[in-house]
């Protein structure tokens, strides 16, 4: 079971290479700038919120490429995206 998860997850990521790096280009960036401009909460928060827009707008691309975007899909990446914002500023940014 988890040989055939491997297998998918490789194959995916290698059919969508340039959105992976994409997205983990973009979350390198967001980690050092808020280490940058670490105390400065407004501008901390306004980093949140904007790469928690990017993984949404992000995500839709995704499965535009992949022609099978969905309603649910748009949800799931809108909760996933401000579950996530909810809990960095929550815990690491309070």
């Amino acid at each position: 079971m988890t040989h055939h998860l491997v297998r998918y997850l490789k194959q995916d990521f290698t059919a969508h290479l340039f959105d992976y790096l994409l997205l983990i280009t973009a979350g390198v960036f967001f980690l050092i700038s808020v280490n940058i401009f670490k105390g400065e909460r407004l501008l901390e928060f306004i980093l949140l919120l904007a790469f928690t827009t990017f993984y949404i707008i992000w995500g839709i691309y995704h499965h535009i490429v992949e022609d099978d975007l969905h309603l649910k899909v748009v949800i799931e990446y809108i909760l996933i995206g401000f579950t996530i914002m909810f809990l960095l500023k929550a815990l690491i940014l309070p």
